[in-house]
């Protein structure tokens, strides 16, 4: 998967491959500053509102708590 910004990247291409390395980079937590982690994890947070049936397995790493966003 090539590292893209969040404006750049179309949700409804990833597979779940590209989700496991996204996943894989959030549990190493081993960026060279907090925005790229930060970038991450937001796009993490989009694919598990656009599609979550990719990001079910990796939803311990948003920390999510039930609320309503609307």
């Amino acid at each position: 998967m090539v590292t893209l910004s969040m404006s750049q990247r179309n949700i409804s291409a990833l597979t779940a491959e590209d989700i496991a390395e996204l996943a894989g980079r959030l549990e190493q937590d081993d960026y060279t500053n907090a925005f790229e982690g930060l970038d991450d994890w937001h796009l993490l947070r989009a694919i598990a509102f656009q599609r979550p049936e990719l990001a079910q397995p990796y939803l311990y790493l948003l920390d999510l708590e039930g609320y309503d966003e609307a």
